[in-house]
């Protein structure tokens, strides 16, 4: 089927454009600009942006499935929950008969800026007319390597205590996305975690340990606040709905040299 996928280019959108590919699906993806981007196979590039609608509609035009990754943390309410209230607004009265989004589980109940905005777009999905699937999934690998190098920046790693996570690959991520497709709309798919829970001292240390900073010192700092006691309460986790593909450790290991070279 012709398949748009917003945010296609991103760490998740490129992944789920392999999969639909490799599927046989026709697949266009929404880039800002095409020129910049790079695609695999027959992929079509088609410029729109998110927060202009009128640019929207030609991406749109024939599609039959649209898939929703598109997200920006540091403007989420202009990108993420306007644009997708400018997607919908683009297929209106269009062939689309089907709609997937990716979201973050614990949206509902950790209060943050980023995880509101993040289910104020579920909220804007559930209630337009074409039929949907959202897909809510923790936090990928790559996220939680960036946010222990930013961490890292310092000559310590600051670690709130009693924070949890469950990393999971982003390819089982955009395996179930291109699942979904196949499937057509499900409503609200079972929360996607990764394979293990861990503490954020563990997957610092392992982190530290990967790339040759063994000597960084974690520092124990508290984590207050309603979003704290929500982390604490496991809000982010799914241990009950894990997922295959590799642990923190496999990815590291595959993302690294035994003298901390990225590959």
């Amino acid at each position: 089927m012709n398949v748009l996928v917003t945010g296609g280019t991103g760490v998740l959108g490129r992944c789920v454009v392999d999969k639909l590919v490799a599927a046989g699906h026709r697949v266009r993806v929404l880039s800002r600009d095409p020129s910049r981007s790079s695609t695999v196979g027959d992929v079509e590039l088609c410029a729109g942006d998110l927060r202009e609608l009128a640019s929207l509609r030609p991406a749109v035009s024939d599609a039959e499935t649209v898939v929703h990754c598109a997200s920006d943390v540091r403007s989420p309410v202009e990108v993420d929950v306007a644009g997708t209230a400018n997607l919908v607004e683009a297929v209106r009265g269009l062939d689309v008969g089907h709609l997937v989004y990716v979201s973050i589980v614990g949206v509902d109940r950790i209060p943050i800026k980023y995880y509101r905005a993040k289910r104020d777009v579920e909220s804007i999905v559930e209630h337009q007319s074409v039929p949907w699937t959202i897909q809510r999934a923790t936090q990928f690998h790559p996220f939680v390597a960036e946010m222990l190098a930013r961490s890292a920046r310092r000559p310590f790693v600051a670690c709130p205590t009693g924070l949890r996570f469950q990393p999971i690959a982003v390819e089982q991520v955009a395996i179930r996305v291109a699942q979904h497709v196949k499937a057509g709309a499900g409503g609200k798919a079972a929360d996607l975690g990764g394979p293990e829970v861990l503490t954020l001292h563990d997957l610092a240390s392992t982190w530290l340990s990967a790339t040759g900073r063994r000597r960084r010192p974690l520092l124990p700092v508290p984590f207050p606040g309603t979003a704290g006691r929500a982390f604490k309460d496991g809000a982010n986790l799914c241990p009950g709905q894990s997922s295959g593909g590799p642990t923190w450790t496999q990815y590291l290991e595959a993302c690294h040299n035994p003298e901390g070279a990225v590959r």
